[in-house]
């Protein structure tokens, strides 16, 4: 189902908790929500997580509702933009767990069997490794804007800051990109053709994301 074929649950549902409004709002917006969370953390599993953290959380919080105003797009997304980065704070910890746990049996790895799967793994890669340059705060506004296609207004509202802000924030986001994508063109491309540096990663991302 589209986001546009579709009509939003009015916010009166939302508030009133009405179970069925809450079922429309996910098969509206459950696929976006993935999505950016998906970008924020480069990881499927811990994007599931948090885009069901974020419904979840969205359900205890429905009575925060404004009852005026337009999409709850942005207020999903912004639910899932704190998911991420927790999800992405509980990734460091367990890998730094890991790091000091004793090397485990090699097994057999049955992952990423076909060829789409590991186009979607790689590609998923580079738009990871071209958002991990900037920093977090631009990070978020960049995926808000840019992936996920929130106007200035419905980031600020997303994330609880100025317009100001997001417009600031969204300008350096570009320009950190913009002056990667510039050292990318320089570099030479290694033996194997591929573009290998972070810098040529940022380019990629940046031609992709934002035409």
């Amino acid at each position: 189902m589209s986001e546009t074929a579709a009509v939003e649950p009015s916010r009166a549902r939302i508030r009133d908790g009405d179970r069925a409004a809450f079922g429309e709002l996910y098969d509206l917006y459950a696929r976006a929500v993935h999505n950016h969370a998906l970008r924020l953390t480069g990881n499927w599993a811990e994007a599931e997580e948090a885009m069901s953290e974020t419904f979840l959380a969205a359900w205890r919080t429905r009575e925060t509702v404004d009852p005026e105003g337009g999409s709850l797009k942005p207020w999903l997304l912004g639910i899932a933009t704190h998911k991420a980065y927790n999800a992405n704070r509980g990734l460091r910890r367990r890998l730094a767990f890991l790091a000091r746990s004793p090397e485990p049996r090699p097994v057999e790895d049955f992952a990423e069997e076909t060829a789409g799967r590991i186009d979607d793994a790689r590609r998923l890669a580079l738009v990871h490794a071209a958002l991990g340059r900037l920093k977090r705060q631009d990070r978020e506004v960049f995926a808000l804007c840019v992936s996920a296609g929130l106007d200035y207004r419905q980031a600020a509202e997303a994330l609880g800051v100025p317009v100001g802000t997001v417009r600031s924030r969204l300008s350096r986001a570009r320009a950190r990109l913009a002056r990667l994508s510039a050292e990318a063109e320089a570099e030479p491309r290694t033996a194997r053709g591929g573009m290998e540096s972070e810098a040529a990663l940022a380019a990629l991302f940046l031609k992709e994301e934002t035409r």
